[in-house]
């Protein structure tokens, strides 16, 4: 079975998912393929995600595509594009409707055998916390991490979630669009080879 399929298939966190307040079954979005210039290494995917099958299907992936400066059609290329969350399903709400963490198991199971699928990729753009841990081997916050840019660049760079729950950092931390997204599209166009 070709390994997107076999994470199609996964149920791993069957379980985990009925319990939460969502009480949801596992649909793992995939969305990569071996040709990819640029790895989105993000999160794990909201319930619009959830349902649409389509990932960053949702404000965030507007904005995220903004930072970017890419097209829908771009970003949505999987020939030039993957996208691989720390989880592949949507991992659910808590009792106060807040986003469970991405369940570890999913990276633990698959992210080893995806990154070896993908040979070819020149960038990878980190979004949030759980990606920047596990691509970079960090322990500091995002903040940090993302201050830190430079340090990665131009073969990684570690953003934080473009949620609209970070409009304020956005507002407090003037130099991340200043500083961080100009290098980062000029990266994302070299890559893409325009």
């Amino acid at each position: 079975m070709a390994l997107g399929a076999e994470i199609r298939s996964c149920r791993l966190c069957a379980d985990r998912f009925a319990a939460t307040e969502t009480a949801h079954a596992p649909r793992p979005v995939v969305w990569f393929r071996p040709t990819a210039r640029i790895l989105i290494a993000g999160q794990a995917p909201g319930l619009r995600v959830h349902r649409s099958g389509r990932p960053f299907d949702d404000p965030s992936g507007e904005r995220l595509r903004d930072w970017l400066g890419v097209s829908a059609a771009e970003f949505y290329d999987r020939d030039r594009v993957a996208i691989v969350p720390m989880a592949f399903c949507f991992p659910g709400y808590d009792a106060k409707g807040a986003d469970l963490p991405p369940p570890a198991i999913c990276g633990q199971t698959w992210h080893d055998r995806v990154m070896a699928h993908l040979p070819d990729v020149a960038l990878t753009v980190l979004v949030g916390g759980h990606a920047h841990r596990y691509h970079l081997g960090t322990r500091a916050g995002v903040t940090e991490t993302v201050r830190g840019w430079r340090d990665h660049a131009p073969r990684r760079f570690p953003l934080p979630h473009p949620s609209w729950r970070n409009s304020a950092w956005l507002k407090k931390n003037p130099w991340f669009g200043d500083e961080v997204l100009p290098a980062l599209r000029g990266t994302v166009r070299e890559v893409l080879g325009d």
